[in-house]
């Protein structure tokens, strides 16, 4: 049980640490099956994933993700723009792998038990099955990370996604040096991890009280 729970905490999202190297077949097996294996509304599995390896491919997207930093650092005040300059936000061309998991929210339609209140339980869906591949490849000490500096349209169209197919993530993948201890952003100061006390609330939402609150 104590193993599991390590797990989660070491898992992290890695940028800096590839070594260009990809997982070996048989450990992305195991992990696409893991992903694979997640729960989903009304058992669609709504999810796809294409592998990119193609280096042309990977150029491009990170040419792209990296016109998408410039304009959200044009938008940061002064002193937010200097912490967030030293923070590396993706793997593309380091990592040896891309996997891009989409969602088809017309699988299993129009009868899709379960989301008929909630429009975006097959999105949730999508979502669990990238969490499973990603406690999948740390217990396989490959590194994932999830790069979110894109446009849907533009990664779309570069993987040849047909109509009505949504990328939710393009994943880096691939060997590493090592998993950082302490995650990226808390490192570099841009923010820091709340602790569960201010998280957790009793019977409605409301301000937590913690122990240091109610000690002043």
């Amino acid at each position: 049980m104590n193993e599991f729970y390590e797990l989660l905490t070491r898992r992290r999202d890695v940028r800096a640490e590839f070594t260009g190297a990809p997982p070996s077949p048989e450990a992305l097996d195991r992990m696409l099956g893991a992903a694979h294996s997640a729960p989903s509304v009304g058992l669609t599995q709504p999810w796809d994933f294409v592998l990119v390896e193609s280096v042309g491919t990977r150029r491009k997207f990170a040419d792209h993700v990296q016109a998408e930093r410039a304009i959200f650092a044009d938008s940061l005040p002064e002193e937010r723009a200097a912490t967030f300059d030293r923070i590396k936000i993706e793997g593309i061309m380091e990592s040896g792998l891309g996997i891009v998991v989409t969602y088809d929210a017309g699988r299993g339609s129009p009868d899709v038990l379960g989301r008929h209140a909630i429009a975006d339980a097959g999105l949730y869906s999508v979502c669990l099955a990238i969490q499973n591949l990603w406690l999948a490849a740390t217990v396989e000490g490959v590194g994932v990370g999830w790069v979110s500096f894109y446009r849907e349209p533009f990664l779309a169209e570069l993987v040849g996604l047909p109509d009505g197919i949504r990328p939710v993530a393009w994943l880096c993948v691939g060997e590493v040096s090592e998993l950082a201890t302490v995650p990226d952003l808390e490192r570099h100061g841009w923010r820091s991890r709340r602790p569960l006390e201010a998280a957790v609330h009793r019977e409605t939402f409301r301000p937590c009280i913690t122990r240091s609150d109610a000690t002043r």
